[in-house]
């Protein structure tokens, strides 16, 4: 289920998960494209976050570390590109 809403720190915020996502490569839009629509979704084992794995409309396999804040809303705290 794609959650309703993705909250986003101010994008010039260093501290904030937009620049934290950028420093590894990964647009917004890619991770609201794996949250909407994941092929799998499991528990970080470092963190114990919850974690959405899904490949982009370029081909790119990543993943999206988040908390949910509720049901309808989502925190991303990180994303990665996985290794093929």
């Amino acid at each position: 289920m794609p959650f309703l809403y993705v909250i986003w720190d101010l994008d010039d915020d260093p501290q904030g998960n937009v620049q934290h996502i950028a420093e590894h490569g990964i647009t917004k839009a890619e991770v609201v494209e794996v949250l909407d629509r994941p092929s799998a979704r499991e528990v970080s084992r470092s963190s114990g976050r919850p974690v959405a794995i899904g490949t982009t409309r370029t081909g790119r396999t990543l993943l999206v570390v988040y908390d949910e804040i509720d049901e309808d809303r989502v925190y991303p705290v990180t994303a990665y590109e996985l290794e093929n």
